[in-house]
């Protein structure tokens, strides 16, 4: 085999690696983990016959409708607003000067050539440095979850998502967090604002997704390993 058809063969097996390497991943579809969670079932308990009232039937008569349970069903109303600003500046200088005079001998300065020895040097150093960052992000809406546990100490860890399917794109919404049962209102909602450990996620797929996102070979020469 010639070099020049070796070198082509090596070119083009580093192509295909670095192709397969950058290549994204497909976006997965459903994911079991965020399903919607089912109630309990409670266990057969045996009946005793001419009872008005048994426990296994789950008769309620003075609980809310508020969620509690594991499975019920709780709104939760999206209403995060971030924003944050950062500013810094740093300025400073230094100067060196430094001048030896010519050594004498007898009182007679030392020279070479008739030039004396004298020795001097100068030097200046300065550096100035700024930057500025801002960062706001906003998020409304509301979303319907289920409770996924009830934890020992009574709080709720609920979980959920949501597909919304537009023309040719697709938006998901995904919330986890634990919520305290006294701040759910009575019409068995909470805001975001007062979910613990909240995990909120909200992304795309799509035509118009695929559009908003940069090629592979525009983040490799993007990214921190090109060296200009």
């Amino acid at each position: 085999m010639s070099n020049f058809r070796r070198l082509r063969l090596c070119g083009a097996t580093l192509l295909l690696a670095l192709l397969a390497g950058c290549a994204m991943p497909a976006p997965r579809g459903d994911d079991a983990a965020w399903a919607a969670t089912p109630p309990q079932e409670p266990l057969a308990q045996p009946q005793a016959d001419g009872s008005i009232y048994h426990e296994a039937q789950n008769m309620e008569l003075f609980n809310d409708p508020r969620a509690h349970r594991v499975g019920d069903i709780l709104t939760i109303s999206l209403v995060e607003s971030t924003q944050a600003s950062k500013k810094a500046s740093t300025s400073t200088s230094k100067k060196d000067k430094t001048n030896l005079a010519a050594p004498t001998i007898l009182g007679r300065p030392v020279s070479i050539g008739g030039t004396d020895v004298s020795f001097g040097t100068s030097g200046d150093r300065s550096f100035d440095g700024s930057g500025n960052s801002t960062q706001s992000n906003q998020l409304t809406g509301s979303i319907t979850v289920t409770v996924a546990q009830r934890l020992s100490n009574g709080n709720l860890l609920v979980r959920g998502e949501k597909w919304l399917t537009i023309n040719q794109g697709q938006e998901q919404v995904r919330i986890s967090g634990i919520v305290r049962p006294q701040d759910i209102g009575q019409d068995n909602s909470v805001p975001s604002t007062r979910v613990a450990d909240a995990r909120i996620g909200y992304t795309g797929r799509g035509t118009l997704a695929d559009a908003n996102t940069q090629g592979w070979l525009s983040r490799f020469f993007g990214s921190k390993w090109m060296p200009f």
